[in-house]
């Protein structure tokens, strides 16, 4: 008798079930609802995110990438930063009065709790997710690589709006 076994990898990539967004956002938003410690910086309370679909797009092709190609950096291999990735998923600027983009990555945390757990104790990625002006959240485990993408835009008012249609007011790009 001739037994075979192979070796089979298998990329596991998470995301998208509803009960990975439901405990992402409930980690967020407990911790942004009454405010915390990021290093020495006292962050105030925050406005709680919700889950944006072309977010979490950016996340997952950007936490599979980092795997495939063995890197972890916000820069992609191809050049592209997370806020080139994230307007090429469809989340966009235009339309909107304000635009803000920021990124997280870890590798190698086995759960939710513990990739959050190691984001609230880094500065810089705890001013992410108590950022007031993040609005929305997208994110995706692709193997060991965690990308969580934040955005926040502030749409023009009616008047705005209406000024802007009537030529009486314009936009000036930076």
């Amino acid at each position: 008798m001739l037994l075979l076994a192979f070796k089979r990898t298998v990329a596991q990539q998470t995301g998208s079930t509803s009960e990975f967004k439901r405990e992402f956002l409930e980690n967020i938003n407990h911790v942004r609802q009454k405010g915390c410690n990021c290093g020495t910086a006292h962050m105030a309370p925050a406005p709680p995110l919700v889950w944006n679909d072309r977010l979490e797009i950016a996340a997952l092709g950007h936490a599979a990438d980092m795997s495939k190609n063995n890197y972890f950096s916000h820069t992609g291999r191809n050049g592209r930063t997370s806020d080139q990735r994230m307007v090429a998923a469809g989340y966009g600027y235009n339309g909107f009065k304000s635009f803000a983009v920021g990124e997280n990555i870890a590798q190698g945390q086995m759960s939710i709790a513990e990739v959050m757990a190691g984001w609230f104790k880094s500065p810089g990625h705890c001013k992410n997710l108590m950022n007031p002006e993040f609005k929305e959240v997208g994110v995706a485990k692709y193997n060991d690589y965690w990308v969580q993408d934040f955005g926040g835009r502030v749409p023009f008012s009616e008047e705005e709006q209406k000024l802007l249609k009537s030529g009486r007011a314009k936009l000036i790009r930076n």
